[in-house]
């Protein structure tokens, strides 16, 4: 594993900020990082990048101990915080070569032309950092995260500040990389997360509360299966309703129906099966998932 985090504890005084969390990422994944402001995240993966000591529980990056061997952990991973701090009176391409003689880059100008251009910096390449938007501020942030073609990526609110062409050009670098990396991604825009990320974790008041694939995630935490249904001809909505593990029936209008069961229960075979019992013409059958956000909200409320 590139990443594993084990019972990991961070106490402030009487706060315990991140309580016994456990996760693991692999190479070729990109890890959606979710909770709530103040839910352990950004800490969590301070730890994780070495900027911060854990109290108590390990955490290893590509089977280094960031507390027992820290430059060969943190050699191996691109950060980018959330508040992304750069010298704004550098230029762009000064700064970046910059960071790879910190880095020990042999050849950084080739390193520094690939990553202007995979962010989209080639036309501001000669400003000032200062004289950039936020939007460009963060791809600057993002090439130095990368410079060093780390093993994992840790990118805090990556897509902060970028205009709606700007967030899908860099969605769709995050999911390049991740066929070859370990990225770790913390957003407060959920929709990103499905977008981009192949797995999620959920943190809330420091604990982990959800760990899952995507489409399990909206699956298995989403409390209720939804089943639309429409037929061509008018059905009884209480027949309907004794349909096996069928919950709650509601008319959508014109013979279409929500059908509500318990979760993990798909009752699209009963349904069919009804509708061939009842000589029935089946039009439309199709299982509603539920959004990351509504799972989001579930489990952090």
């Amino acid at each position: 594993m590139s990443v594993k985090v084990s019972h990991l504890v961070k106490i402030y005084e009487a706060q315990r900020a991140v309580d016994d969390v456990s996760f693991e990422a692999k190479k070729g994944e990109v890890l959606g990082f979710l909770g709530p402001n103040g839910a352990g995240k950004t800490t969590t993966m301070k730890i994780v990048t070495g900027y911060l000591p854990q109290s108590g529980g390990s955490a290893e990056v590509c089977g280094y101990d960031v507390a027992a061997k820290p430059m060969e952990a943190r050699a191996r991973v691109g950060y980018l915080p959330e508040h992304n701090p750069l010298y704004r009176d550098m230029y762009v391409r000064e700064y970046l070569h910059f960071t790879a003689g910190l880095h020990g880059i042999g050849k950084a100008r080739k390193h520094v032309d690939e990553m202007v251009e995979r962010t989209g910096l080639g036309s501001h390449r000669h400003k000032r950092i200062g004289e950039l938007s936020k939007g460009y501020r963060q791809r600057v942030g993002l090439a130095q995260a990368m410079l060093h073609d780390p093993e994992v990526l840790i990118l805090d609110e990556p897509t902060s500040g970028l205009d709606p062409n700007q967030i899908v050009e860099i969605r769709q670098l995050i999911k390049d990389l991740g066929k070859e990396k370990t990225v770790i991604l913390s957003t407060h825009i959920l929709g990103e997360v499905e977008a981009v990320c192949d797995r999620a974790i959920i943190i809330n008041k420091g604990k982990l509360v959800a760990d899952a694939p995507i489409a399990e995630l909206k699956q298995r935490f989403s409390g209720q299966s939804i089943v639309t249904v429409e037929f061509a001809e008018n059905a009884d909505k209480n027949s309907l309703a004794r349909i096996p593990q069928v919950q709650t029936v509601k008319s959508l209008g014109k013979n279409r129906w929500e059908l509500r069961a318990p979760a993990g229960n798909d009752v699209r075979a009963a349904v069919f099966a009804f509708a061939v019992e009842q000589r029935l013409t089946l039009l439309e059958l199709h299982r509603e998932s539920f959004s990351v956000e509504e799972v989001f909200q579930q489990l952090t409320k």
